[in-house]
């Protein structure tokens, strides 16, 4: 009986822990970590390490010393600067039509973005949230700063 426990336990652990990475899906990957960068995940927080994938919901923080740079699934680049704080909102990609949508939001701190894709295919699907404003992508490159 106890054979059957714990094999049952294991089925199930091995179901959840299945579930809970085919629900976790990176939209893209660090590619540049310098200083202290870490990735907040569903209340964990985490170093941002080079390789590591970021995935929607997460906030990705910089401290007086750090910076890093994304590269999204669409060819996105993110570039962080010290004391930032940037939550990755929304992001869906179809990579054969390259439709669809990229929202971030920068609470504090400096981004600078080379847009890929999905802005390239609708100029309209890319937007970056300020406490003070949202900006719309329409060009490919953009810098943005938002003091404490």
């Amino acid at each position: 009986m106890k054979k059957n426990n714990a094999r049952c336990a294991a089925v199930l652990a091995s179901c959840l822990l299945a579930a809970t990475l085919a629900r976790a899906e990176d939209i893209g990957r660090v590619k540049v970590a310098k200083g202290d960068v870490s990735i907040e995940r569903a209340g964990a927080r985490v170093p941002a390490i080079v390789g590591a994938g970021v995935q929607t919901a997460d906030v990705v923080v910089t401290g007086s010393d750090g910076s890093v740079g994304i590269t999204m699934n669409d060819d996105s680049l993110l570039s962080a600067g010290a004391n930032s704080r940037l939550s990755l909102d929304e992001y869906a990609h179809d990579p054969s039509t390259n439709q669809g949508r990229f929202r971030v939001s920068l609470d504090r701190g400096t981004l600078a973005v080379v847009s890929g894709r999905i802005a390239k295919q609708s100029p309209d699907a890319m937007k970056v949230r300020t406490p003070s404003a949202v900006l719309g992508v329409r060009g490919t490159e953009f810098a943005v700063a938002v003091g404490r």
